[in-house]
């Protein structure tokens, strides 16, 4: 069964970004602090973006993260979901229009244009496809921005919230959480990363 997994690396202080993000620091000031983990060479980090990647049937992000990894700096064969993992999944933007070219042509992107409700129902129908086409159960991943995630917390489509969280305290930034009605998810889980 397809399930929507919201999936993303947080500070100690609650962050998803440092402050000041923007298009050449996505991650604001110390926000690549956060990720340091899905870098390493450890094998107990590489094991997990390892495995997320396998889970993963589509991908669902929102408009500024997209024209972050889409950019003139972002994503490329070294970095980027699923970068050195066999296989990748379907991106889905939620983004009022469809921009006039992806510098990503590689990768499968359609674009939500009418917000995340429709954004996860193409996900999980792509994800579904994927299931049918591999024999085995592949999931929804919310990969972020921080508001994107943050309001499909809030609207309730995520069944299981997967952190990674960065021994770093940033003071300030994107928050993931600002409020909201008090839920249970399905599933908790919190990955603790390392520094390395």
């Amino acid at each position: 069964m397809t399930r929507i997994i919201a999936d993303i690396s947080i500070s100690l202080d609650g962050f998803v970004t440092g402050p000041d993000p923007g298009p050449d620091s996505g991650l604001g000031t110390g926000g690549e602090a956060l990720h340091t983990w899905a870098f390493s060479d450890d094998p107990d980090d590489r094991r997990v973006p390892r495995e997320a990647t396998v889970r993963s049937g589509a991908v669902v992000l929102g408009r500024r993260l997209f024209d972050l990894v889409d950019g003139p700096n972002g994503w490329d064969d070294t970095s980027g979901y699923g970068a050195g993992e066999v296989g990748k999944p379907s991106f889905v933007v939620v983004k009022s229009s469809p921009p006039e070219s992806v510098r990503l042509t590689d990768l499968d992107w359609t674009f939500a244009t009418t917000g995340l409700p429709d954004a996860v129902t193409a996900a999980r129908e792509r994800a579904e496809a994927a299931s049918s086409d591999s024999g085995k159960d592949l999931d929804v991943v919310l990969m972020g921005g921080g508001a994107t995630i943050g309001s499909a917390l809030d609207a309730g489509p995520v069944e299981a919230l997967t952190l990674h969280l960065a021994p770093v305290v940033l003071g300030a930034g994107t928050p993931l959480f600002t409020g909201g009605v008090p839920r249970t998810l399905v599933q908790r889980s919190v990955t603790s990363t390392s520094t390395t």
